[in-house]
Order: structure tokens, then sequence, then C-alpha cells
């Protein structure tokens, strides 16, 4: 057998760039005591999602606090619970993470909904959470138990907002098929359903103890509804609504946030635009003195009528109106678009802090000073600076790698490759390519207004800014000599430039500055769209809109080769170190890989699901990177016209590529507004092997796939199982079944003959005992995922399971968890377990046994609190404090009758 070529494999090293990400909505908290940052003083954060990550921030000081790194899936809804140190996050493939703040881990995760998390809420106490979706059903979660309790269904459209309510075990949900749905969690049905919408509800809040709701929907109106006891007795609902009225909003657009600060005073609301909303939630005193107050004007009004036209005071009744209960405080405009937006009240200083995150990669802190007249919302800090405002359109590596060149719409940066982070920021037009010059103190970029800007990097001042060309400049090459340059404009021109000292007093008297000069133009019969030369120095390759590529002598200009074949134009090529070779990437979705000798295409490669924006050869080799709007980043063998293997990570059309000059790292940037390195690992990879393990995932995708095709919506039944069969679930299966399978063999063994050998994965497991090692196997079963991989095993392995819960009982052997696979087998199997004859007798043992188990675990439990509480009791008779942490918080709050929030 020949021996197969290997390769090294590229890995991610991470993303930065991004201070928060659209899709997701931002959360402030006041304080994260459990931070070590946040213990000395009273902090407010910043929760922003960052991709498939999450970012804490102190808003003061513009820093990151923590960093919660994600795996390849967007963060798509974040929810925190104000008792706990928990923060929910859910991500565009269904799943969410409980990630706990005290040591940035997170354990536990659900996966139960179809496709993105579109909202979180926490109930009050911490133990329950509820998620919505894109796939139109809701599930509510047991924190504590670490499962699913059951899916609610009932809405035809994606879930766009969910509430607890703390004076009845009820939940409040909306959705874009324009119904508010209120559901009976005892009951898990829904019992009241609101119907008066024109468009899509996109928001919930409830205010005044819980006695209105406020939905914000796709126009200008924030509707108001009164929630109260259901009045007639043999209704099946808890509660009824009814509309009050309506609000003005000042936002355009449909709502996108409507957030209520803790102490239930103010609300503050936002459409699409840049307009936010502050509205004051007015207490009972306050409306009722303004409803006497007017009452007195219509009666004042009213004596001065003729005695004809005149009512008697008595009858004279003033109605309430929304208005009454909640007044318009403000619209402010803010400098941005907003995409979310969260408030908090200081009642002791009277001003709202407000954190605002914008749609171009930013977030604002502001405070409104609600004594001062007129009422303004100052910006604090804004956090912006470690980011592009617009989408990365180029980027670019120095020679040995350690500093990353990005630019953009508005701004040029400059990277530490190593450490991540921003070193300088220089102002510029909208930039589309970009280089370093030749000893690294320097950046050239061309804008898509045809000027090319000279950037000192050690000062980051604009040198000079020179109109090279009357339209776009879509690339730049440095020539091989590394004295000057050449730049292809939409213009048709292609113009060559040198690089020269200057005397400018105005950047310094003691020498000379870098400048550039004009040397000599190429006109050409289309638009350039790219350029390079050979780096032996023979040729110039030029990219036109007419989808061909015209090779030229570089020495006198004089055409050389045709290079045709692309059926729409050639957006970016390269040309190998031995300048034998160039690979062409097209807006046709296509690499072709051409011979510079004789100008004849090797191999023409479909390569990608989109047009392909950048392509590039690693230096001294024929392989080569490419990148495209599908999202991917492909590593290519130009010998052998294979695909090396894929990486995969950005979340939107990737934009500009750079690999460095000794080829161990690879930089890429998206419209997602994130700049992603790649780093060559020692790991080698073979190709046939890299197939394979491709075929085994989209195997492994289409398991998860079967049975879930049913209409978002379209069934009968409004409650379903919580949980959601995935690969993790039916490996777990099989590692029970394969547990089981041994427990039999076993015991068929042991009836033959006692002095066997025992199997070897139980001598592995030091002689463990076969139903104990079915027990130890079930327990490494994640909390989340057992109820899936339970409903997954076959029948005739419940029954075999049922016998072995029966002995674990018998034996008080892990009772919860037997208590638990016990119930869930009896609800899933019920009709088929009291069918079946030779379970009989042992559900009848289970009956007695469970019972048994389960009341002497209770007695423990109790015996233990009691003790605890005698403990305790004792301890303070000392004048000692049991549990001295909690016992001074709860005295805090006591004394200040409010809840601090974390």
């Amino acid at each position: 057998m020949p021996m197969q070529k290997t390769y090294k494999r590229y890995a991610s090293l991470g993303s930065f760039g991004v201070v928060g990400s659209t899709r997701s909505n931002l959360l402030m908290i006041n304080q994260i005591p459990y931070l070590s940052h946040s213990k000395k003083e009273n902090t407010t954060c910043c929760v922003t999602a960052a991709l498939e990550s999450v970012i804490i921030w102190d808003v003061r000081r513009g820093e990151k606090i923590a960093f919660l790194k994600g795996n390849e899936d967007e963060v798509t809804s974040i929810a925190h619970s104000k008792k706990t140190s928990l923060i929910a996050v859910g991500y565009s493939n269904g799943t969410i993470k409980l990630w706990d703040l005290k040591n940035n881990t997170s354990d536990v995760l659900f996966s139960g909904h179809r496709s993105a998390i579109s909202c979180l809420c926490f109930e009050k106490s911490g133990t329950k959470l509820i998620s919505g979706s894109t796939d139109t059903d809701i599930i509510v979660w047991d924190i504590v138990g670490e499962t699913g309790l059951y899916r609610l269904k009932g809405h035809k459209g994606m879930i766009t907002d969910c509430v607890f309510m703390t004076t009845h075990n009820v939940m409040i949900s909306s959705s874009k098929d324009m119904l508010v749905k209120f559901w009976d969690l005892d009951n898990q049905h829904c019992f009241l359903t609101i119907v008066g919408h024109k468009t899509e509800v996109w928001k919930l809040c409830l205010l005044n103890n819980e006695t209105r709701l406020i939905t914000g929907s796709g126009d200008a109106e924030l509707r108001s509804y009164e929630i109260k006891e259901a009045s007639d007795k043999e209704s099946s609902g808890l509660l009824s609504c009814e509309l009050l009225g309506s609000i003005l909003r000042g936002g355009k657009g449909r709502v996108i946030s409507l957030h209520l600060e803790e102490k239930g005073q103010y609300l503050a609301c936002h459409g699409v635009d840049s307009t936010l909303d502050l509205f004051e939630i007015v207490d009972e005193d306050d409306i009722q003195k303004a409803l006497k107050k007017r009452r007195k004007k219509i009666i004042k009004k009213q004596k001065k009528m003729p005695e004809a036209e005149q009512i008697d005071e008595d009858k004279i009744l003033v109605e309430r109106e929304v208005t009454d209960e909640i007044k318009k405080v403000q619209s402010f405009r803010m400098s941005q678009k907003l995409r979310s937006a969260a408030i908090s009240y200081n009642n002791t200083k009277e001003e709202i802090k407000v954190l605002s995150m914008f749609i171009n990669n930013s977030f604002g802190y502001y405070k409104i000073d609600l004594s001062a007249l007129p009422t303004k919302c100052q910006l604090q800090s804004l956090i912006s600076n470690m980011g592009h405002r617009s989408d990365v359109r180029t980027v670019g590596f120095n020679s040995d790698a350690t500093l990353i060149m990005t630019a953009s719409g508005e701004s040029v940066k400059i990277w530490n490759r190593s450490t991540q982070k921003c070193i300088r920021t220089m102002d510029s037009d909208y930039c589309l390519c970009s280089m370093f010059v030749p000893g690294e103190r320097h950046v050239i970029v061309g804008t898509k207004t045809g000027k090319l800007q000279l950037f000192d990097i050690s000062s980051g001042i604009l040198l000079e800014a020179v109109d090279a060309h009357e339209e776009a400049v879509w690339s730049i090459a440095l020539s091989p000599d590394k004295n000057g340059f050449v730049s292809g404009s939409a213009d048709h021109e292609v113009k060559f430039w040198e690089f020269d000292l200057i005397i400018d007093e105005e950047y310094s008297s003691m020498g000379k500055r870098l400048s550039i000069s004009h040397t000599q133009t190429l006109k050409m019969t289309e638009e350039v769209l790219a350029l390079k030369y050979s780096p032996d120095g023979r040729f110039l390759a030029v990219s036109l809109l007419d989808s061909t590529v015209k090779v030229f002598f570089a020495d006198t200009l004089k055409f050389f080769l045709s290079l045709y074949g692309h059926k729409f134009p050639v957006l970016c090529m390269d040309i190998s170190l031995d300048s034998t070779l160039l690979i062409t990437g097209s807006a046709d979705k296509n690499i072709k890989i051409w011979g510079l000798d004789f100008g004849d295409c090797h191999k023409s490669i479909f390569a990608h699901d989109d047009s392909i924006t950048s392509i590039q050869f690693v230096s001294k080799t024929h392989y080569f990177f490419s990148v495209s709007k599908d999202k991917t980043l492909k590593y290519w063998d130009a010998d052998k016209f294979e695909n090396i293997m894929t990486l995969k990570g950005h979340h939107l059309e990737i934009w500009a590529m750079a690999v460095s000059p000794s080829g161990e790292y690879v930089v890429t940037s998206s419209h997602d507004k994130s700049i992603r390195l790649w780093q060559r690992t020692e790991e080698l990879l073979v190709i046939s092997e890299e197939r394979e393990q491709e075929r085994e995932e989209l195997n492994e995708a289409s398991i998860t796939e079967r049975g879930e095709q049913a209409i978002p919506g379209e069934t009968s039944e409004e409650v379903g199982h919580a949980g959601k069969k995935t690969i993790e679930t039916v490996k777990a299966a099989e590692r029970i079944m394969e547990a089981i399978e041994i427990w039999k063999e076993e015991t068929a063994k042991s009836k033959v003959d006692t002095a066997t050998e025992p199997h070897p994965i139980l001598k592995a497991y030091g002689n463990v005992e076969p139903r104990r090692y079915v027990l130890d196997v079930l327990k490494k079963v994640k909390s989340s995922e057992l109820e899936e991989s339970l409903l997954v095993l076959p029948f005739t392995y419940v029954t075999d399971l049922l016998k072995l819960i029966n002995h674990w009982m018998s034996n008080l052997w892990e009772v919860e968890l037997s208590s638990r696979c016990l119930t869930f087998l009896l609800k899933i199997h019920h009709n088929q377990i009291t069918s079946t004859q030779v379970l009989l007798p042992v559900m009848s043992s289970l009956n007695s046994s469970s019972l048994q188990a389960v009341q002497q675990l209770k007695d423990q439990v109790g015996f233990n609190r009691a003790g605890l509480r005698f403990l305790q009791l004792q301890l303070e008779m000392k004048n000692v404090n049991f549990f001295d942490d909690a016992y001074d918080k709860f005295k805090k709050k006591a004394k200040t009758k409010k809840i601090v929030a974390f």
C-alpha cells in the first residue's frame, strides 16, 4: 500500500474585534460580588454577545471582566438570574448553556429546540428557565434538576418574548403570529389568548405588581392591558385580560427592546432607529392626585358656563387613562441606530443609567439626570476602539507576523498578533486594499474614492493622501524589488509608484519622511479588479472586469498572455514563490490553477458555494488558502488539486484573508465584524482520514434530524417532551445498552459456572459487580441528557433496566437517580409495561422497594435539616451567627427593604 501524504493541520486561535454582535440582546448588571474585579465597589457591568462567546465589560473602565468562550454557534439570547450567579446563553443551534459567573464555567447544556433561541427568562427564584425559539416551541427547564420539564406548543410563529409571573404560576408568551398567550404551568395548557394585535408582537413587559401587561408590536403603539383575577368561577382560566389603551412611542419601526428597570418605576423602549423612549410608571397616589386635579379643572370650567348647561358636581366622573399610569418622560436621540438597551434607576441620585448596544459594533454608557432641566442623556463612556465600526475589507501581516493590519470603512487598525489587542487606530476613508511598506513603519491603503493614503504607524498620523485614481482603488501590489508598488482601479488604469524620501517641516524638522511618486500609467480596456507581481519580477498579472487575466512583462509592460475561462470576473489571484503557478478565484465560485510558462489551465476546481473573495499561496509551497462569501476558509494542494481541510468559524461572508510570510498564521475578516486568527499546528492530517471524518459528521447530523420534520405549530398536542435527540444522547443510550448486555452475559455465565473469569471491562473497573457497573454507566450520563437517552432505549432493554432498578432500590443504591429513571420509564412505557406479564412481579416488588427507599431518603434529609437547625440555635444562643455571610446579607436586605441587584 503506497504511503499517503500528510499535511499539518490549521486550528483556530480565536476571534477578536467584536464588541457586541447584533443578533443578541445585552444585559446590565449593577453589581457582581462574586467577580473579584467588582468586590470593592458597585460596578456597572454590561454583558454582550460576541458572536459565539459572551463578554462581561466594566463600562466605566471600558475593560473586559470576563470572557465566556463558546464553541461554533452564534449567541442569540442572554438572560441573567438575579438570585444566583448564573447566566443563560442561547445559541443559534437551539442549545442553551448555563454559565456560572463565580468561576466562568459551564457544566449544564440544555438541548431541546430545533433552531435558534429567540428569548430566555429566569423565574424569580432562579430555579426555572423558560426558552422560546424560532421553531415556535416554548420549553420550561428545571435548573436544579438540570433537565427539561415540558414543551409548550401552540404558537404558529417564532417566539419573540416570554415572561414569568410571580403572583401566579403562569407564563406569558408572544409570537410573530400576532398572538399573546397565557399558560397555566401547573396544568401545562394555554388558558387565555390575546388576539387584538394587527402586526407581530415583539416584546412583553409586566408593570404595577403584575396588574398591567405592556406589549410592543410592529406599529408605533405600546398597548396596555389590565390583568385581573377571572370573575367567572366556572371559567377554565386563572386570569382575565382587558385592553385599556395605548401609548405612542417616538421610535420608528417595530419594537426591538422593551426594558423595565428593577424597581419598576421607569420603562425604556426603542425601535429600529436611534430614538430611545423613556416612560415613567406613575404610582397610585400620584394618579389619584392627577385625577382630582383634573376633576377640579372640569368643575371650575363648568362654573363659567350657563346654569342650564351645568352638571351636578357629584355626577362628574373623570375616567382613568393609560397616560395617567404611564407618563412619557422624553425621547432621546442616540448617536447610532440601536440594537438593544437596558436601564437602571438610582432613586437616591435621581438618575437613570442607560446601556445602549449599537448596530455598528459598539455600545455606550449614558446617564440621565432627572432633576436637571432640560433632561439630557449624557454619554459617560463609549466602548468602540476594540473593533471596527464597519466591515473589515482588507487585512495583512508584517514580515515577522507580530503585527496585523486591518482596514475598514472608517479606520485602519494595527493589532498585536500574540495578545490580539489593538495598539493603534488611524482614521481613514473607506479602505478596499492595503499593504505594509518595507521597513514596516508605514502602511498604504487604497480607498473607495480613488485615494492612496500613507500612514505613519508609530505616530498614527496620515502623512499623505494622494488622489491617485478617479474611481475606487481595488488592488495594490508591492514590486519584487520593494522600491515601489502598483495600483489598479475601476477607472481602467494601472499606475506605478515609487517610494521616496522628502523633507516635510510639518512632519519633522530633523529629517525626511516617506512619500510616494507616480512614475508610469498602463491603460486597460476594463475595470482593474486585482493585481499581482510574480516573485521573480518577470510578470505583472492584471485581472479585469471582462473575466480575463492579462499577463504583461513587468519591465517593458508588453502583453504576454491572456487567461480566460472564468464565467464571472476574477476577484482575487496569487502567484507561487517559484513563479510557476498562478491561481485565480472568481465570482463563479471556481478556482483555476494556471501555468505561467504557457498560460495553460492545469485544473478548474468548483471550490466554494459562493463568490471567492481572497486567495493566497503559503510561502515556499504550492499549498494555498481561499475564502468565500460561503463563510468558509479552505486549505488546498495545488499540485494534487485536492482540498486538504475546511475551516469554519465565521458566521457571515468572509471579505479578506492574509497568510503570514512563514505560513504559520492565517488571518481572516468577515461581515460579522470579527477578525479570526488561525495557526498551523504539529498535528498531522491525512486527506483520506479527513474525508472519512466529514462523512461521519454528516451521518451523525442525519441521525438527529430524523423525526424532526414536523411542521412547526401544526400539532394537536399542546404539551410535549422537552428533550431532543442528539448524537450525545444516542451515544449515551448505546453505552447503557452495552452495559446491560454485559450484565446479562455475566448473569448467564454465573448460572453455569461461578468460577468463570469476569468480563474484561468489569476487571478494568476493579472487578465491580455487573449491576453496579450498569449504575455507574447511568450516573455518567449528563442529567440534562438522561431522559432523552432513556427514550432512545428499545423496550427489551427497558424491561432489563426495570429489573436492575428494583435491585438498586432494594439495596438503596443511588435512590434519587433510580427514582427519576423509574418515573420517566413508567410515564413513557406505561401501556407496554402494564400489558407485559413478565414484568408483573418486578413492578409489584418495585412498588414496595421504591416507596421504602424514597421514604428512608426523605427521613435522612429531614434528620439532617433538623440537626442543622439545632446547631444554628445553639450557636445563636452563644451570640455566634450561623452562616455569617448569608445572615448579614439578610439583615441588610431587611433594613433597606430592597433587593440587591447582582
